[in-house]
């Protein structure tokens, strides 16, 4: 992915949802001007949700998903439906579509009640309005339109786009805490799970972000970066390193210089920080035999020293002397049912969009099981959060709360 890329995770997430033959694949390709979906006569012609990015006007970066039919059956239906839920827990904006000859079912009541819960603003979209004799009224959240005869698609596009919050002051991964002529130095080592040639997704945002505050980056490796701070002649306003080689950076960077990680920030950046902090607590608390959930928001070929799988594990249980059980997820799987694990460890969420990194988190503090993430938790390890979570004084009366073996 290039640095003028709009990752996915920073896209708006548009989810149709609805019956199957509501016409949610005619919606989404009116919408887009492209065929993307399969449409047919045939029901549940959808068997998985279908994502395209692209640029929507007037909205800009966008991601459309069209998910299964939310009635469909059997054993497969079951599953295409648990899908299509998933779907919900990353949606910015959802478009529930009607049959208008049909009108509303029970399902379509079921989804607006977790369109509501889930805080998801959203349109119920009567589609197929050429087959009616008279159109009724539309109220608030509703529109009748014709996906076939592209009859109200324009305004329903308008209608999208005001359901968003143009937020100019939306939170940045570091810029505001920068200044116009800071220079920040960046410690990335060459992560063998990234593909050749490339960055990992955190770092590539990072850069971008720091360039947009209009502060330079330096980008070094690991043991490259002691040398660099002396050769600079100036020092930095702040150094980020990638968790796996905190500690050495912590020790070679001089106490009064900002350190932090991308995964804190990224943690940040996806409002799961102050709740990630509170939760590494828990690894206090672990004895032998408890069960550890470690989430990752992507899928990657798996090395053989890898961070999530290999390297954390590794460290908790030399740190706490516990013989602890690990399972793992990854990509979109996130159980439902957490109560069988004392603390959940998730990554920087760099592939996942806020919303559904706020989703696992409330789900988690819904079931009073701790949260917390990679970078915190490597941090907390090594004795260094303090000191990389000096640049967030509002985190201080949390860390004052955690019993850590630091300083």
């Amino acid at each position: 992915m290039g640095l003028n890329e709009t990752p996915s995770a920073n896209r708006i997430h548009i989810g149709f949802f609805g019956r199957r033959n509501a016409g949610k694949s005619s919606l989404v390709n009116a919408v887009t001007g492209q065929a993307l979906a399969v449409v047919s006569d045939v029901k549940g012609t959808t068997t998985d949700p279908v994502y395209k990015a692209m640029e929507l006007l007037p909205l800009g970066p966008v991601m459309i998903i069209d998910t299964p039919g939310i009635d469909d059956e059997g054993g497969l239906g079951a599953l295409r439906v648990k899908k299509a839920k998933q779907v919900l827990n990353k949606t910015d904006i959802a478009v529930l579509a009607v049959d208008a000859a049909e009108g509303m079912q029970d399902t379509d009541f079921e989804l607006v009640n977790a369109f509501i819960t889930r805080e998801v603003p959203y349109l119920i979209v009567y589609n197929k309005v050429d087959l009616l004799n008279t159109v009724p009224a539309a109220g608030t959240n509703e529109m009748y339109v014709s996906a076939e005869q592209l009859a109200g698609i324009q305004e329903l596009k308008e209608k999208i786009a005001h359901l968003t919050s143009a937020d100019d002051e939306k939170l940045k991964i570091v810029g505001d805490l920068l200044h116009p002529s800071d220079f920040v130095v960046l410690v990335t080592p060459i992560d063998k799970a990234a593909p050749k040639g490339r960055l990992i997704l955190p770092q590539q945002q990072t850069i971008r972000d720091i360039l947009e505050a209009d502060a330079t980056a330096i980008v070094v490796k690991e043991y490259e970066f002691k040398d660099t701070l002396t050769s600079l002649g100036k020092e930095p306003s702040m150094v980020i390193t990638d968790s796996q080689v905190f500690a050495k950076v912590s020790a070679d960077t001089p106490q009064h210089i900002p350190l932090t990680s991308f995964s804190i920030l990224m943690a940040r950046y996806k409002g799961l920080l102050d709740t990630a902090v509170k939760g590494v607590a828990a690894v206090e608390k672990l004895k032998d035999n408890d069960k550890v959930l470690i989430s990752e928001g992507c899928t990657h070929h798996r090395q053989c020293d890898d961070i999530g799988t290999v390297k954390i594990p590794r460290w908790l249980k030399n740190y706490t002397g516990k013989n602890i059980t690990f399972e793992f997820t990854s990509g979109t799987e996130f159980p439902e049912e957490l109560s069988s694990y004392k603390l959940i460890i998730h990554c920087g969420g760099c592939m996942l969009n806020e919303r559904e990194v706020r989703y696992r988190m409330k789900h988690a503090v819904k079931q009073g099981i701790p949260i917390t993430n990679y970078g915190v938790t490597i941090a907390y390890m090594q004795g260094i959060l303090k000191r990389s979570l000096r640049i967030f004084p509002h985190l201080e009366a949390a860390l004052e709360e955690i019993a850590e073996t630091e300083e």
